[in-house]
């Protein structure tokens, strides 16, 4: 199988209504939204939930107070300040753990003297597989304040190969988060490529340069389209030479048209939804990722 990811340095760039439009034209593939911190891709396919399950990204780190002798050890030990000395009415001295400054380390369970520490997993997200029109697809909703993002894109990843080499499926399409941080990292890792959507504005240029790099560094094949090319095409020539100048091919120019926000609206893909320039120019981009990846 082979695996297409599809990134944009900044949000906004039509990243999720191409990789919809995508997943309509491929044959034989499975879908995979890794946006896992603002998944939207569902959002257009209408996908019918098949399975549901927790995700476990961290751990939660308890004091027992009846057990802890206030010797200090775990506050002084704890290099991110997480654990607080409060003095009762009754004047004993008890610590506790400041849950949002804990990194789970959990160096301070295995130094205290008297066990009084433990941890136990938290659940922070779900993780779904669904049946859409277009095929299956996997995707999760991390919680509200939650971290461990990138272990979450892995789990998708993850569970979309099972699914690819159990049903014999030639592609992943992934729906990959917008910037460069770890999430990002996630999506790439192993990939065979990576299409960057990009549109022709200053923040777009700029974090299309810094995506790059991230893909220089992981050694992972990129390719570009820019979206909306037609607002300024000062900036659309200034990215197609940058693109050029990196080793990167510009795949696609796909004109301005309010016809993704008539398609997002209406839950379905651009192409499903209209048949003009823009449907056209996504066809046109399918055909090159096929010859490319």
């Amino acid at each position: 199988m082979r695996e297409l990811v599809i990134l944009s340095g900044k949000g906004g760039t039509g990243k999720t209504s191409i990789t919809a439009s995508l997943a309509l034209l491929a044959e034989k593939k499975v879908l995979a939204d890794c946006d896992v911190d603002a998944a939207d891709l569902h959002l257009v396919l209408s996908p019918e939930m098949i399975s549901e399950e927790d995700f476990k990204g961290s751990m939660k780190v308890f004091i027992d107070e009846n057990k802890c002798t206030g010797c200090g050890l775990c506050q002084r030990v704890c290099r991110f300040e997480a654990i607080k000395k409060e003095v009762l009415d009754d004047q004993k001295t008890v610590f506790r753990i400041d849950e949002i400054d804990c990194e789970g380390c959990r160096l301070c369970e295995r130094l205290c003297p008297v066990s009084a520490i433990s941890t136990k997993e938290e659940v922070n997200g779900k993780l779904f597989v669904s049946e859409t029109r277009y095929g299956p697809l996997v995707h999760a909703r991390l919680g509200i304040a939650e971290e461990n993002s990138g272990k979450l894109v892995a789990k998708v990843r993850e569970r979309a190969r099972e699914i690819a080499e159990k049903e014999s499926l030639d592609y992943i399409i992934t729906d990959g988060p917008p910037g460069i941080g770890c999430p990002v990292i996630s999506s790439l890792s192993g990939a065979d490529l990576a299409l960057i959507v990009t549109e022709p504005t200053i923040s777009g240029t700029h974090d299309l340069e810094r995506l790059i790099q991230v893909l220089n560094h992981f050694n992972v094949k990129g390719a570009v389209c820019i979206n909306k090319y037609d607002i300024n095409i000062e900036n659309t020539d200034r990215i197609i030479k940058m693109a050029g100048d990196r080793g990167l091919e510009v795949l696609s120019l796909i004109p301005y048209d309010d016809v993704f926000t008539k398609a997002m609206v209406a839950g379905i893909p651009v192409i499903e939804y209209s048949q003009n320039e823009v449907s056209d120019r996504i066809r046109e981009l399918w055909k090159a990722l096929l010859n490319k990846i």
